[in-house]
């Protein structure tokens, strides 16, 4: 693939470099920002050196599950409205999703491979950034003053053993499943359809717009639902360890055979949702659908939407094959699973993300106990920015919690009750309320709920550009921001 030559403001990068341990998603980002403000950067990574069960290539912010960062509506959703903050930031993920975009109706996904090969060629070109590969085993030597641990899920053995000692903790941790990817070719469009759940049009990808039809839909009969689910429930499934026993899973990424266990309509709530789908060959709703989304810029491959699993591989590929659509099915990539893990932020963590019993150590990602590629990524921006603005003496200050980026650093540092802190999505349940005006007619408050979150919207990107002047973080686009607020 091929970039774009990148040309770098002349800058004189001094001091002790800002060690960031892990390369995925939250240690690339907050590699990028520490740089950008002028910071030495030496971004440490353990592939391939020691590979991972669930990384397949040595790629640096390479996607192990997904390749959807979810919507991209700026206005009406948090994630999106996350999305829109972190392009006004000057996020390298965010930029290097909107350069490899695919078509996914209104969601913002992405060419897995696209995307990790820019990430990885514009850090490795960055004149301020080494990229080390190697494993950090335990604790960081203790003359690394300023260090960000972005290990993610897969922090290995030993730093997560350091970690617990240094905290006096116990692991919390809780599985993520990953869902199996198809060859397009081996997908019978006799029998299943293209279309998106209420024909919505996406982002699309770098030759235009979603049209609308994003998706592959295989439809099932209630007689083809009801021998399918009973094919999940009693297939063969991945056992685990003794000590694995105890881990939950998190509740937005529950393996297919799972969320079947709760009830036989579940999945038709769920992943297997039919509604604002009509087949065109019967010109009717099915009674239930399993969604294929693009996975690749060339389109030829498609992940199964919503069905991470831990199926034994054959069973995976005896039960999905009796999807219709799907009977002939060639896998590029099974499903599987793995464990992941993240500490008690709340409880640990300062609201400049560090570790309050040794404040050299910053945390970023996951392992803070945030749930999502652009969650992860964003606390890997703030924290490059703290970790930068304090090793060169500039103003830091957390963003305002009335945005998305503020409102998810508050809840895993301080918000969250410590002694129940599960990780979490970004969502507008974390953001302080509008008030309601006083005196409006039932009419009027039900109009006011139904534009509440474009106001929360609206609202926290006029923080944000009050922030990025106060901290000066100041663009043309934050100028503009400001002076249609004012």
């Amino acid at each position: 693939m091929q970039i774009k030559s990148q040309t770098f403001l002349p800058m004189a990068f001094s001091g002790d470099p800002i060690h960031i341990v892990g390369g995925g998603l939250a240690g690339s980002e907050a590699a990028w920002q520490a740089a950008g403000l002028g910071a030495r950067v030496v971004l440490h990574e353990m592939r391939p050196v020691r590979p991972t069960d669930a990384h397949k290539t040595d790629a640096l912010a390479e996607l192990v599950c997904s390749n959807s960062f979810r919507s991209d509506d700026a206005l009406n959703n948090a994630v999106g409205l996350l999305h829109e903050e972190m392009r006004r930031t000057g996020s390298l993920i965010l930029e290097a999703a909107d350069r490899h975009k695919l078509p996914a109706g209104g969601a913002l996904a992405v060419d897995r491979d696209g995307f990790a090969a820019e990430i990885t060629e514009r850090l490795k070109a960055h004149p301020a950034i080494e990229v080390s590969r190697g494993e950090v085993a335990g604790l960081p030597p203790e003359d690394w003053r300023n260090v960000v641990i972005a290990t993610g899920p897969l922090t290995s053995p030993d730093l997560a053993a350091a970690i617990l000692a240094l905290t006096s903790e116990e692991a919390l941790s809780f599985f993520d499943a990953i869902a199996p990817i198809v060859h397009k070719e081996s997908i019978d469009l006799e029998k299943a359809w293209f279309q998106s759940r209420y024909d919505l049009k996406g982002p699309g990808g770098s030759g235009g717009g979603g049209d609308g039809a994003d998706y592959i839909n295989c439809p099932l009969s209630r007689d083809e639902y009801d021998a399918f689910l009973a094919a999940l429930l009693a297939g063969e499934k991945t056992e685990f360890k003794e000590w694995e026993k105890s881990t939950p899973y998190f509740e937005g990424c529950l393996p297919i055979e799972v969320m079947a266990e709760r009830g036989p309509r579940t999945l038709t709530f769920g992943p297997m949702k039919p509604v604002g789908l009509t087949n065109p060959k019967t010109g009717r709703r099915p009674y239930a659908v399993v969604q294929l989304r693009q996975d690749n810029a060339l389109g030829t491959l498609y992940n199964m939407v919503g069905f991470q699993t831990k199926l034994k591989y054959a069973e995976q590929v005896r039960i999905f094959r009796m999807i219709p659509g799907l009977e002939h099915a060639e896998f590029a990539r099974l499903g599987g699973l793995h464990r992941n893990t993240f500490i008690n932020s709340p409880k640990l963590l300062d609201g400049a993300l560090r570790l309050k019993v040794q404040p050299r150590l910053r945390f970023a990602g996951q392992v803070t106990g945030v749930e999502g590629y652009v969650e992860s990524a964003a606390i890997g921006l703030l924290a490059g920015q703290f970790a930068a603005r304090e090793a060169l003496g500039l103003a830091m200050e957390p963003p305002p919690a009335t945005t998305a980026l503020g409102a998810l650093l508050s809840h895993i540092t301080g918000s969250a009750d410590a002694r129940t802190f599960q990780p979490m999505n970004v969502n507008f349940g974390l953001f302080p309320e509008l008030p309601m005006p006083a005196g409006l007619s039932r009419a009027q408050e039900k109009e006011w709920r139904a534009g509440r979150k474009p106001a929360l919207s609206r609202r926290a990107l006029a923080d944000l550009a009050a922030w990025q002047a106060r901290i000066g973080l100041e663009t043309p686009q934050v100028r503009a921001t400001l002076a249609a607020a004012s």
